[in-house]
């Protein structure tokens, strides 16, 4: 299987980066990855860094190390923070000099590249414009705009989409063996988002877990009973996000004990505390960053919902995302009007964005339910009315 096999309906920037590895004289040293959530700039990142590295042999050994992020030519920063730090870049641009080894390339993927602020990016600059001969430089954002203007001029642009319903059905029915049903409502529910979707596919529990999301507008029913629900909704979260994450932490700090020859955790040297302290510190971030993913995947899932509902009011009955879900949708749009089904909209979309601050997700989460309980609030709020 090629290592470009999961960019499904990316005919065209399979084709390019197929140009740069079998032409020198498209081969350039920075690329600027860019597309929406779902579309897959991290994953062609790497599947281009794992076909720069082998070679383009397709071994699978070297590819497999490569795409695991575990290749001794390959350096990945994926923060769990809202901002790359300016040392962090330091220490990049650090590892950029270095000779590749068992490689002609020695690759360098930011896949957070649009997290750096103007300063810290110009310590990437001079560094993406004098690149030692054998490093290649590739970043990864949401859109060419989200990146410093002297940056993305200097990196070839490599601009992915989300790819198609069918597509990711297809892929879904072809790689994981899923039956065509399954993966056509897979697709569906994750709106074409493909790591998404293979969850969907292979959790037993996917299902009955979006059912308990979607059955959450109809238990607003009133202030206590929305704060309580809130409450939960976030304990949940973070329970979840725990066991995403312990495993990893787990195996990171031990990894790092038998790094600095510590045997047990009663040994630990005073000499050697501050490296654990600052471990303890990036996994508590990640931590976090996981706990708000899952928070956005809930506000996501209801974010379809009311898409649903407001077609069903415009009289829409083609291309929903929830479409075993039509007695829930015509109940809830019964209710209302497109209006205010749009105010619901903004809510979830402003609890998305906050998301992304340091606000409490406890208050983040009540905020949203409260206005999705009685949305004109918002109106209210704003001095509209």
């Amino acid at each position: 299987m090629s290592v470009f096999d999961e960019l499904v309906g990316q005919d065209d920037v399979i084709t390019q980066l197929g140009y740069a590895l079998d032409d020198p004289a498209a081969m350039t040293h920075a690329w600027l990855f860019t597309g929406p959530p779902g579309s897959g700039r991290s994953n062609a990142a790497r599947a281009f860094a794992a076909a720069l590295i082998s070679g383009g042999t397709e071994s699978n050994d070297v590819t497999a190390r490569v795409l695991s992020g575990h290749h001794e030519s390959l350096t990945i920063m994926s923060t769990q923070k809202s901002v790359i730090s300016i040392e962090e870049v330091r220490e990049l641009v650090s590892k950029a000099q270095s000779a590749p080894v068992n490689s002609k390339w020695r690759v360098v993927i930011i896949e957070d590249a649009d997290r750096m602020m103007e300063r810290t990016a110009n310590v990437l600059l001079k560094a993406i414009e004098e690149p030692p001969p054998g490093t290649v430089w590739l970043l990864c954002a949401p859109s060419p705009i989200d990146v410093l203007t002297t940056i993305r001029s200097r990196c070839r642009p490599v601009r992915l989409r989300i790819p198609s319903r069918d597509a990711v059905a297809q892929l879904l029915m072809q790689r994981d063996h899923v039956d065509e049903d399954r993966a056509k409502w897979a697709a569906a529910v994750a709106q074409n988002h493909i790591g998404r979707a293979k969850y969907l596919t292979l959790s037993e529990s996917a299902d009955a877990e979006r059912r308990q999301i979607l059955a959450i507008p109809g238990k607003l029913t009133s202030v206590g009973a929305t704060i309580r629900l809130a409450g939960r909704i976030v304990d949940a979260a973070a329970e979840t996000a725990k066991s995403r994450v312990e495993e990893r932490n787990a195996a990171e700090r031990a990894e790092l004990l038998t790094t600095l020859g510590i045997e047990t955790e009663k040994t630990i040297p005073p000499s050697a505390r501050a490296q654990i302290r600052k471990l303890e510190e990036e996994q508590k971030r990640r931590s976090v960053r996981a706990r708000n993913d899952e928070l956005d995947r809930i506000f996501l899932e209801l974010m379809s919902l009311y898409r649903d509902i407001l077609m069903y009011q415009l009289g829409i009955r083609d291309g929903w995302i929830n479409d075993g879900e039509v007695d829930l949708i015509a109940e809830q749009a019964n209710r209302d009007g497109p209006d205010t089904t749009l105010l619901r909209i903004d809510a979830i979309t402003e609890a998305r964005q906050r998301l992304q601050t340091n606000m409490s997700p406890v208050l983040i989460v009540e905020a949203a339910f409260v206005l999705l309980s009685n949305p004109w609030l918002q109106e209210d709020r704003s001095g509209a009315i």
